[in-house]
C-alpha cells in the first residue's frame, strides 16, 4: 500500500495519481477507483503494468469539497454508474473540461465560444435502458445492470437513475420471472417510457427477450402482471425484428417536441434518447445553432427516426436523412408522414462509414449539415469533406456546407474529427459545449458547430 494525492480524474471516474521517488521525479500512472482530484490517500494496486496500474482506495485521510455520499447502495458494484461519489455540478465542469482538454491536446484548437453546459434532473432521468436476466440455479432470479468490469448482474432491488415506478418494479419482475416455467431462458428486459395518444400521459413498456416458446401458463401470469401494475408487455423470441406487442395489442407511444410541434412515434426496440428532456432542449439549441432558412437545403447524417430531421423541416425547404439501418429510415419515412412533413423530407439508407467524395457528391449540394454519429464518429466523411476541400476544382468545393452542426456522444472520436475539419478542410470551430445527457455517469454529450 502507497499514500499519494490525486491530481485529476479520469473518463472512467477514477483518480489519476503519480506516485513520486526521494528525489520528487513522479514514477508511472496509477488509476485509483473512487479517489477524486485532489485527496490525500492510500491506495493498493489490484493489476500491475509497466505504464500504469490499476488501484483501489484503501484509506481516504483528507477528502475532497466536492465528495458526497452516494445515494445507491449499489454504487461501486454495479456499472451503470461511476460518479454518484461526486457532486453533480462537479460532474458538469469535469465533463466540460474534458470536452475542452480534448479539443486542445488531440485537435489542436479550440472553440472561439463556449457554450453554456446543457443539464437537467440528476435522478429519475432515464426513459429507457436495458436490464439483463439471470436465474441463480436453484436460487432466485436477478434483474439489474451488469456490475462494473465484471460479467455478473448487480444484486438490485431499485434504481435512482429510473424513473420511480420503473425502479418499483423490480423485485416484482424478479418474483415473475422466478415463476415462469423457463426462468433461465429470459435473457433481458428492455423498457421504454413514451407519451401515450392523450397528451401529457405517460405509458411504460417492457420488451422480455426469451430464448424458448413460452406456454399458456406463462403468457397468463404475464398478462396478469401486465394488468396488475399498467405496464404494456411486448415479447421478443429472436432478434430485434421479432419484438411484437402481447399485451395491449395496440401499443403507441411517442415523444414530442413541443417546439417544434413534432409527435414523434416509435417502437421500445427503436434508438431514442434515453433522457426526455434533455433531448428536448438539445434538438432546439442543434436547431437554432445550424439556423436553416427558408431556402436551405439540409443534410442530417445519421439521423435516425428523425429527431433532427423533422424539427429542421420546420425550418427548412428541404431536409435529407441518412442513416445506416433501413428500419430507422423505414421509422423515420412513418414518423415525417405522421406529422405532414412528407413533401419537406427525403431519407436514405447508406452506411456512412464508408464514404467518400463521389457519395457525397451524390447527395446533392446542402448549405447545412448536422451530424449526430455513434461513439466511433464520421471520420469517413471528414476525410472525403477533406478531399472536397483540396480539390482544385471549384465545383467540389460547392459541396461543402457552409455550416455544420456536429452532434458527439464521444470527446475523443470527436476531437480527432474537429482536427480534420479545422486542419484539412478550412472549417473554424465557431462554439462547443457539453451536454449531461447521462447524469453520474461518465459519458460525455457534446455539441459542436462549424462556418467555412
Amino acid at each position: 500500500m502507497k499514500r499519494v494525492i490525486v491530481e485529476s480524474l479520469n473518463l472512467e471516474a477514477q483518480g489519476v495519481a503519480r506516485v513520486r521517488d526521494e528525489q520528487g521525479v513522479p514514477g508511472k500512472v496509477i488509476f485509483i477507483d473512487g479517489a477524486l482530484p485532489g485527496e490525500d490517500v492510500t491506495f493498493e494496486s489490484y493489476k500491475v503494468k509497466s505504464k500504469f496500474e490499476l488501484a483501489k482506495l484503501i484509506h481516504l485521510h483528507k477528502a475532497s469539497p466536492s465528495r458526497i455520499s452516494p445515494r445507491c447502495p449499489s454504487f461501486g458494484v454495479c456499472g451503470g454508474c461511476s460518479m454518484q461519489h461526486l457532486d453533480p455540478r462537479a460532474q458538469l465542469a469535469m465533463k466540460q473540461r474534458v470536452l475542452e482538454d480534448n479539443l486542445k491536446y488531440l485537435a489542436r484548437t479550440r472553440p472561439e465560444v463556449l457554450l453554456r453546459p446543457i443539464a437537467g434532473p440528476t435522478w429519475e432521468y432515464r426513459y429507457r435502458g436495458r436490464l439483463s436476466v439471470f436465474k441463480i440455479p436453484k436460487g432466485r432470479v436477478l434483474v439489474g445492470f451488469h456490475q462494473k468490469k465484471a460479467n455478473r448482474i448487480t444484486d438490485m432491488l431499485s434504481c435512482d437513475i429510473l424513473p420511480k415506478h420503473v425502479s418499483d418494479l423490480l423485485p416484482h419482475w424478479r418474483e415473475l420471472i422466478n415463476q415462469l416455467s423457463v426462468p433461465d431462458q429470459i435473457a433481458q428486459l428492455e423498457f421504454a417510457i413514451g407519451e401515450g395518444k392523450k397528451f401529457g400521459t405517460l405509458s411504460t413498456v417492457f420488451v422480455l427477450r426469451h430464448m424458448v416458446p413460452l406456454g399458456q401458463g406463462d403468457q397468463q401470469l404475464l398478462r396478469e402482471f401486465a394488468k396488475k401494475h399498467h405496464i404494456d408487455l411486448w415479447l421478443q423470441p429472436g432478434d430485434l425484428d421479432t419484438a411484437k406487442p402481447f399485451y395491449p395489442e395496440d401499443s403507441y407511444f411517442c415523444y414530442r417536441l413541443p417546439e417544434f410541434d413534432i409527435e414523434m412515434p416509435f417502437k421500445p426496440t427503436d434508438f431514442t434518447q434515453v433522457n426526455h428532456q434533455i433531448n428536448q432542449v438539445l434538438v432546439g439549441r442543434a436547431v437554432r445553432l445550424l439556423d436553416p432558412e427558408q431556402e436551405d437545403r439540409v443534410l442530417d447524417l445519421f439521423c435516425g427516426i428523425g429527431n433532427f430531421t423533422l424539427p429542421l423541416a420546420r425550418w427548412a425547404s428541404q431536409v435529407f436523412g441518412i442513416e445506416g439501418s433501413s428500419s430507422l429510415t423505414d421509422r423515420a419515412k412513418e414518423n415525417a408522414i405522421h406529422n405532414q412533413l412528407g413533401d419537406k423530407v427525403n431519407f436514405a439508407c447508406s452506411n456512412l462509414f464508408e464514404v467518400d467524395t463521389q457519395v457525397i457528391k451524390s447527395w446533392g449540394k446542402a448549405s447545412k449539415w448536422l451530424i449526430d454519429p455513434p461513439r466511433g464518429g464520421a471520420m469517413a466523411l471528414m476525410t472525403s469533406l477533406a478531399e472536397l476541400a483540396k480539390s482544385g476544382n471549384s465545383e467540389d468545393h460547392a459541396y461543402l456546407p457552409k455550416r455544420i452542426v456536429y452532434v458527439s456522444c464521444n470527446p475523443a472520436t470527436l476531437a480527432r474529427d474537429v482536427g480534420i475539419l479545422v486542419k484539412d478542410t478550412g472549417y473554424q470551430l465557431k462554439s462547443a459545449g457539453v451536454v449531461n445527457m447521462f447524469p453520474h455517469t461518465s459519458h460525455i454529450e457534446s455539441i459542436a458547430v462549424f462556418e467555412r
